[in-house]
């Protein structure tokens, strides 16, 4: 067990610091004063306990990750094709270091979602900012912007985030507009070190041209978020689907197993 810690351990320069980085400036005047006295470590610890608390919540209500199943209760088994030791890569967090995009393709119900905001609870957890939105929601919000500035303003809630996640792409299709403003993210974000973009899809890249048929950004936009990705395809059946029929599966034994009442 670690001993407390006690003034006698700290060093009056590095106590100043910890003050300063708290903004506990009263503190931070008196501190060599303050350094004689016993509770003043406990102090600073309590504070900065409370301080990394609230930044927590801050980052996770900032994320928007709303309700999702932990990854341990990802089945493996289920898809036809996981790359599991890719998947389980991921999750050391290299890929924003190494500024590469992660992009999980395949159908519906494979658990593209739940392992994106898993990705993104795991960043947050290890210090960093995050923000989910799907796809439609996030072009919608930016095509409603009625002027340069507001825009401006806008595209920051999307490129300030060390990780944006953008979760399925391809399920509508757009106009030449919402594309100009993917690509502007993505290109702000290509060209910002260490923000990378997390985005799930069901289409291949090779049909993102019936996703933004009319636009001629495409190419070049699939090409920023490729390169230095990580690509991660999934293929099988809905598990979702898979859950439905195993629930009405017991739910059809339960009725059959339940004698039924007589008629009065």
């Amino acid at each position: 067990m670690n001993a407390p810690t006690t003034t006698a351990n700290l060093n009056l320069e590095t106590v100043r610091q910890r003050l300063r980085q708290l903004g506990l400036y009263g503190l931070l005047a008196l501190a060599e004063t303050l350094m004689l006295e016993p509770w003043f470590a406990r102090v600073i610890e309590i504070e900065e306990a409370e301080r990394t608390c609230r930044s927590l919540k801050r980052r996770l209500d900032d994320a928007r990750l709303g309700a999702f199943k932990p990854v341990a209760d990802f089945d493996w088994a289920w898809p036809t094709k996981c790359d599991r030791s890719l998947i389980e890569e991921l999750f050391s967090l290299a890929f924003i270091e190494e500024s590469a995009n992660v992009v999980f393709i395949g159908t519906n119900g494979l658990g593209k979602t739940m392992l994106l905001k898993n990705l993104a609870y795991r960043a947050v957890l290890h210090g960093h900012t995050a923000r989910f939105m799907r796809a439609s929601d996030m072009l919608h919000d930016l095509a409603a912007q009625d002027s340069t500035t507001t825009l401006k303003r806008r595209l920051h809630r999307y490129t300030a985030p060390t990780i944006l996640l953008v979760d399925e792409v391809g399920y509508l299709s757009y106009d030449a507009r919402y594309a100009d403003l993917l690509f502007e993210v993505v290109t702000r974000r290509y060209q910002s070190p260490g923000h990378p973009i997390l985005l799930t899809t069901n289409k291949a890249f090779g049909e993102w041209n019936q996703v933004f048929p009319n636009a001629t950004c495409v190419g070049t936009l699939v090409d920023r978020l490729v390169h230095r990705s990580e690509i991660v395809a999934l293929e099988g059946e809905s598990y979702r689907l898979k859950e439905a029929m195993e629930r009405t599966e017991r739910k059809a034994k339960a009725r059959k197993s339940t004698p039924r009442k007589p008629r009065s």
